[in-house]
Protein backbone atom coordinates (compact mmCIF):
# COMPACT_ATOMS: atom_id res chain seq x y z
CA UNK A 1 0.00 0.00 0.00
CA UNK A 2 1.22 3.20 -0.91
CA UNK A 3 2.37 5.59 2.21
CA UNK A 4 -0.47 8.08 3.68
CA UNK A 5 0.82 11.40 5.17
CA UNK A 6 -1.77 14.50 5.91
CA UNK A 7 0.12 17.29 4.87
CA UNK A 8 1.96 18.02 1.37
CA UNK A 9 5.85 18.27 1.79
CA UNK A 10 7.56 20.88 -0.35
CA UNK A 11 9.18 18.03 -2.42
CA UNK A 12 5.38 16.33 -3.61
CA UNK A 13 3.45 17.38 -6.07
CA UNK A 14 0.19 17.05 -7.13
CA UNK A 15 -0.89 14.95 -9.92
CA UNK A 16 -1.83 17.74 -12.56
CA UNK A 17 1.60 19.39 -11.60
CA UNK A 18 3.01 16.10 -12.85
CA UNK A 19 0.73 15.85 -16.18
CA UNK A 20 2.02 19.20 -17.37
CA UNK A 21 5.47 18.68 -16.71
CA UNK A 22 5.56 15.21 -17.99
CA UNK A 23 2.62 15.41 -20.88
CA UNK A 24 0.79 12.88 -20.13
CA UNK A 25 -2.73 12.86 -19.10
CA UNK A 26 -4.34 12.33 -15.71
CA UNK A 27 -6.23 9.20 -16.89
CA UNK A 28 -2.98 7.92 -18.53
CA UNK A 29 -0.88 8.07 -14.98
CA UNK A 30 -3.85 6.49 -13.41
CA UNK A 31 -3.90 3.43 -15.47
CA UNK A 32 -0.46 3.06 -15.65
CA UNK A 33 -0.25 2.88 -12.02
CA UNK A 34 -3.37 0.59 -11.85
CA UNK A 35 -2.62 -1.51 -14.74
CA UNK A 36 1.05 -1.53 -15.39
CA UNK A 37 2.42 -0.97 -11.55
CA UNK A 38 4.72 1.57 -13.01
CA UNK A 39 5.22 3.59 -9.66
CA UNK A 40 3.73 4.01 -6.89
CA UNK A 41 2.85 7.33 -5.62
CA UNK A 42 2.59 8.85 -1.89
CA UNK A 43 -1.14 8.92 -1.42
CA UNK A 44 -2.75 11.81 0.96
CA UNK A 45 -4.88 10.83 3.96
CA UNK A 46 -7.97 12.12 1.56
CA UNK A 47 -6.60 9.62 -1.14
CA UNK A 48 -5.27 12.10 -3.64
CA UNK A 49 -2.16 10.96 -5.35
CA UNK A 50 1.22 12.91 -4.85
CA UNK A 51 4.72 12.77 -6.84
CA UNK A 52 8.17 12.91 -5.98
CA UNK A 53 10.34 13.92 -8.52
CA UNK A 54 11.72 10.29 -8.83
CA UNK A 55 8.12 9.72 -10.04
CA UNK A 56 8.69 12.59 -13.06
CA UNK A 57 12.09 11.23 -13.75
CA UNK A 58 10.41 7.23 -13.99
CA UNK A 59 7.37 8.76 -16.02
CA UNK A 60 10.04 10.31 -18.65
CA UNK A 61 11.42 7.12 -18.86
CA UNK A 62 8.77 5.51 -19.58
CA UNK A 63 7.42 8.14 -22.33
CA UNK A 64 11.06 7.54 -23.88
CA UNK A 65 10.67 3.95 -24.34
CA UNK A 66 6.92 4.15 -25.42
CA UNK A 67 8.25 6.58 -28.19
CA UNK A 68 11.09 3.85 -29.08
CA UNK A 69 7.86 1.65 -30.47
CA UNK A 70 7.50 -0.69 -26.55
CA UNK A 71 4.37 -1.30 -25.92
CA UNK A 72 2.44 0.23 -22.54
CA UNK A 73 2.64 -3.82 -21.48
CA UNK A 74 6.49 -4.43 -22.12
CA UNK A 75 7.24 -1.49 -20.24
CA UNK A 76 7.28 -3.04 -16.71
CA UNK A 77 9.43 -6.16 -18.00
CA UNK A 78 11.55 -3.88 -19.35
CA UNK A 79 12.33 -1.62 -16.53
CA UNK A 80 12.68 -4.72 -14.06
CA UNK A 81 15.41 -5.96 -16.45
CA UNK A 82 17.16 -2.72 -16.56
CA UNK A 83 17.17 -2.20 -13.05
CA UNK A 84 17.90 -6.42 -12.44
CA UNK A 85 20.95 -5.71 -15.17
CA UNK A 86 21.94 -2.42 -13.57
CA UNK A 87 22.31 -3.59 -9.80
CA UNK A 88 24.17 -7.10 -11.02
CA UNK A 89 26.72 -4.85 -13.53
CA UNK A 90 26.32 -7.23 -15.92
CA UNK A 91 24.23 -7.03 -19.48
CA UNK A 92 23.52 -4.29 -21.72
CA UNK A 93 23.35 -1.09 -22.64
CA UNK A 94 21.89 -0.10 -19.37
CA UNK A 95 24.17 -2.16 -17.20
CA UNK A 96 26.92 0.06 -19.56
CA UNK A 97 25.37 3.37 -19.08
CA UNK A 98 25.22 2.80 -15.09
CA UNK A 99 29.13 1.40 -15.03
CA UNK A 100 29.64 4.78 -16.80
CA UNK A 101 27.74 7.12 -14.56
CA UNK A 102 29.43 5.52 -11.49
CA UNK A 103 32.43 6.35 -13.23
CA UNK A 104 32.22 9.56 -13.41
CA UNK A 105 30.45 10.09 -10.03
CA UNK A 106 33.52 8.28 -8.75
CA UNK A 107 36.10 11.01 -10.86
CA UNK A 108 34.05 13.81 -9.32
CA UNK A 109 34.26 12.98 -5.96
CA UNK A 110 37.93 12.46 -6.38
CA UNK A 111 38.81 14.71 -8.07
CA UNK A 112 39.58 13.31 -11.03
CA UNK A 113 39.73 15.16 -14.29
CA UNK A 114 41.65 12.26 -16.21
CA UNK A 115 39.20 9.64 -14.88
CA UNK A 116 35.98 11.86 -16.04
CA UNK A 117 37.99 12.38 -19.36
CA UNK A 118 37.90 8.44 -19.63
CA UNK A 119 34.55 7.44 -18.98
CA UNK A 120 33.38 10.35 -21.06
CA UNK A 121 35.23 9.46 -24.01
CA UNK A 122 34.73 5.82 -23.72
CA UNK A 123 31.04 6.48 -23.48
CA UNK A 124 31.48 8.44 -26.78
CA UNK A 125 33.82 6.54 -28.35
CA UNK A 126 30.59 4.09 -28.67
CA UNK A 127 27.75 6.16 -29.03
CA UNK A 128 26.50 9.25 -30.88
CA UNK A 129 27.03 12.86 -28.56
CA UNK A 130 23.18 13.13 -28.19
CA UNK A 131 22.66 9.45 -26.86
CA UNK A 132 25.70 10.67 -24.57
CA UNK A 133 24.10 13.41 -23.56
CA UNK A 134 20.67 11.88 -22.87
CA UNK A 135 21.59 8.32 -21.40
CA UNK A 136 24.84 9.74 -19.31
CA UNK A 137 24.85 13.57 -18.97
CA UNK A 138 21.30 14.14 -17.98
CA UNK A 139 20.98 11.30 -15.48
CA UNK A 140 24.95 12.55 -13.57
CA UNK A 141 23.69 15.99 -13.33
CA UNK A 142 20.40 14.46 -11.86
CA UNK A 143 22.32 11.91 -9.45
CA UNK A 144 24.80 14.67 -8.17
CA UNK A 145 21.64 17.07 -7.40
CA UNK A 146 20.56 14.37 -5.47
CA UNK A 147 24.24 13.78 -3.81
CA UNK A 148 24.34 17.57 -3.12
CA UNK A 149 20.53 17.66 -1.67
CA UNK A 150 21.11 15.15 0.51
CA UNK A 151 24.43 16.60 1.89
CA UNK A 152 26.50 13.89 0.33
CA UNK A 153 28.30 16.03 -2.06
CA UNK A 154 30.16 19.03 -1.45
CA UNK A 155 30.17 22.73 -3.01
CA UNK A 156 33.89 21.84 -4.18
CA UNK A 157 32.60 18.77 -6.00
CA UNK A 158 30.12 20.93 -7.72
CA UNK A 159 32.51 23.88 -8.28
CA UNK A 160 34.72 20.92 -9.73
CA UNK A 161 32.60 19.11 -11.81
CA UNK A 162 30.47 22.14 -13.00
CA UNK A 163 33.78 23.46 -14.54
CA UNK A 164 34.89 20.64 -16.68
CA UNK A 165 31.41 19.92 -18.11
CA UNK A 166 31.01 23.77 -19.12
CA UNK A 167 34.44 22.88 -20.65
CA UNK A 168 32.96 20.15 -22.64
CA UNK A 169 29.81 21.56 -23.57
CA UNK A 170 31.36 25.09 -23.82
CA UNK A 171 33.14 23.16 -26.98
CA UNK A 172 30.52 21.61 -28.32
CA UNK A 173 28.02 24.61 -28.66
CA UNK A 174 31.04 26.78 -30.12
CA UNK A 175 31.08 24.03 -32.96
CA UNK A 176 27.55 23.35 -33.32
CA UNK A 177 25.89 23.67 -36.99
CA UNK A 178 23.82 26.75 -36.29
CA UNK A 179 19.77 26.90 -37.31
CA UNK A 180 20.20 30.30 -38.61
CA UNK A 181 16.82 30.08 -40.01
CA UNK A 182 14.95 28.56 -36.94
CA UNK A 183 12.67 30.55 -34.43
CA UNK A 184 14.93 32.37 -32.58
CA UNK A 185 15.60 31.82 -28.56
CA UNK A 186 16.64 33.74 -25.78
CA UNK A 187 18.77 31.29 -22.77
CA UNK A 188 19.75 32.56 -19.73
CA UNK A 189 19.88 31.04 -15.94
CA UNK A 190 17.73 32.86 -13.53
CA UNK A 191 18.79 35.34 -10.90
CA UNK A 192 21.44 33.81 -8.70
CA UNK A 193 21.87 30.85 -10.56
CA UNK A 194 25.46 29.90 -11.67
CA UNK A 195 24.83 26.55 -12.64
CA UNK A 196 24.73 26.73 -16.61
CA UNK A 197 24.97 22.93 -17.19
CA UNK A 198 21.42 22.47 -17.33
CA UNK A 199 20.76 25.33 -20.15
CA UNK A 200 23.75 24.47 -21.85
CA UNK A 201 22.45 21.14 -22.72
CA UNK A 202 18.84 22.53 -23.61
CA UNK A 203 20.33 25.07 -25.91
CA UNK A 204 22.15 22.26 -27.61
CA UNK A 205 19.07 20.06 -28.00
CA UNK A 206 17.37 23.51 -28.89
CA UNK A 207 19.80 23.94 -31.85
CA UNK A 208 19.76 20.03 -33.14
CA UNK A 209 15.35 20.75 -32.91
CA UNK A 210 15.87 23.62 -35.57
CA UNK A 211 16.04 26.58 -32.74
CA UNK A 212 18.22 29.42 -33.58
CA UNK A 213 19.36 29.50 -29.68
CA UNK A 214 21.05 32.90 -28.30
CA UNK A 215 22.08 31.97 -24.77
CA UNK A 216 23.44 35.11 -22.12
CA UNK A 217 24.85 32.42 -19.61
CA UNK A 218 24.67 33.14 -15.59
CA UNK A 219 22.71 34.85 -13.41
CA UNK A 220 20.65 37.05 -15.66
CA UNK A 221 18.80 39.92 -14.23
CA UNK A 222 15.43 39.89 -15.20
CA UNK A 223 15.00 43.29 -15.52
CA UNK A 224 17.48 43.96 -18.92
CA UNK A 225 14.94 40.83 -20.95
CA UNK A 226 12.26 42.71 -22.45
CA UNK A 227 14.70 44.90 -24.04
CA UNK A 228 16.87 41.82 -25.54
CA UNK A 229 13.91 40.16 -26.32
CA UNK A 230 12.69 42.86 -29.13
CA UNK A 231 16.47 43.74 -30.23
CA UNK A 232 16.73 39.87 -30.73
CA UNK A 233 13.20 39.67 -32.05
CA UNK A 234 13.18 36.12 -30.34
CA UNK A 235 10.47 34.02 -30.38
CA UNK A 236 10.72 32.87 -26.49
CA UNK A 237 12.30 33.39 -23.48
CA UNK A 238 13.67 29.58 -21.76
CA UNK A 239 15.48 30.70 -18.14
CA UNK A 240 17.36 27.55 -16.38
CA UNK A 241 17.48 27.07 -12.74
CA UNK A 242 18.81 24.62 -10.24
CA UNK A 243 17.23 26.16 -6.97
CA UNK A 244 14.32 28.19 -6.76
CA UNK A 245 14.49 31.74 -6.92
CA UNK A 246 13.19 33.66 -3.65
CA UNK A 247 9.76 34.46 -3.62
CA UNK A 248 10.10 38.48 -4.15
CA UNK A 249 11.85 37.58 -7.59
CA UNK A 250 9.16 35.34 -8.45
CA UNK A 251 6.08 37.63 -7.48
CA UNK A 252 8.27 41.03 -8.58
CA UNK A 253 10.61 40.83 -11.08
CA UNK A 254 9.51 37.84 -12.85
CA UNK A 255 5.98 38.61 -13.13
CA UNK A 256 7.28 42.30 -14.30
CA UNK A 257 9.33 40.45 -16.70
CA UNK A 258 6.35 38.23 -17.83
CA UNK A 259 4.29 41.02 -18.23
CA UNK A 260 6.82 43.50 -20.27
CA UNK A 261 7.66 40.81 -22.68
CA UNK A 262 5.77 40.12 -26.26
CA UNK A 263 6.99 36.46 -26.09
CA UNK A 264 6.06 33.48 -23.66
CA UNK A 265 8.59 32.74 -21.04
CA UNK A 266 9.57 29.37 -20.24
CA UNK A 267 11.37 28.21 -17.21
CA UNK A 268 13.53 24.76 -17.17
CA UNK A 269 15.42 22.89 -14.82
CA UNK A 270 14.58 21.47 -10.70
CA UNK A 271 13.19 25.24 -10.28
CA UNK A 272 10.24 24.62 -12.77
CA UNK A 273 9.78 21.51 -10.57
CA UNK A 274 10.24 23.25 -6.88
CA UNK A 275 8.37 26.36 -7.89
CA UNK A 276 5.72 24.92 -9.84
CA UNK A 277 2.54 26.41 -8.49
CA UNK A 278 4.06 29.75 -7.77
CA UNK A 279 5.76 29.93 -11.88
CA UNK A 280 2.44 29.26 -13.24
CA UNK A 281 0.98 32.70 -11.16
CA UNK A 282 3.47 34.59 -12.75
CA UNK A 283 2.53 33.13 -16.10
CA UNK A 284 5.80 31.71 -16.90
CA UNK A 285 5.54 28.19 -18.30
CA UNK A 286 7.18 25.63 -16.36
CA UNK A 287 9.34 22.73 -18.49
CA UNK A 288 10.28 20.74 -15.69
CA UNK A 289 13.89 18.60 -15.69
CA UNK A 290 13.89 16.23 -18.87
CA UNK A 291 15.23 18.21 -21.82
CA UNK A 292 13.24 16.28 -24.74
CA UNK A 293 9.62 16.37 -22.61
CA UNK A 294 10.77 20.11 -22.16
CA UNK A 295 10.96 20.38 -25.87
CA UNK A 296 8.22 19.00 -27.13
CA UNK A 297 5.94 20.91 -24.59
CA UNK A 298 7.46 24.64 -25.71
CA UNK A 299 6.88 23.46 -29.47
CA UNK A 300 3.42 23.00 -28.84
CA UNK A 301 2.45 26.30 -27.07
CA UNK A 302 4.93 28.00 -29.71
CA UNK A 303 2.83 25.99 -32.68
CA UNK A 304 -0.67 26.60 -30.68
Amino acid sequence: MAPQLDTVDPGLYPIGTVSELTGVNAITLRAWERRYGLFEPVRKASGHRLYTQQHIDQINRVVGLLERGLRIGQVRARLDAEQARAASGTGTPQALWHRYLERMVAGVVQFDETALEEAYGDALAIYPVKTVTEELLTPLLMELGRRWENGEGTVAEEHFFGCYLRSKLGARFHHRVRAEDGPKLLLACLPGDRHETGLLLFALAANDAGYHTIVLGADMPLEELPAAARKTRCAAIVLSGLIAPAATTLENELTDTVEQCDVPVFIGGRASVDAYDALKRTRAEPLGTDVETGLARMGEILNA
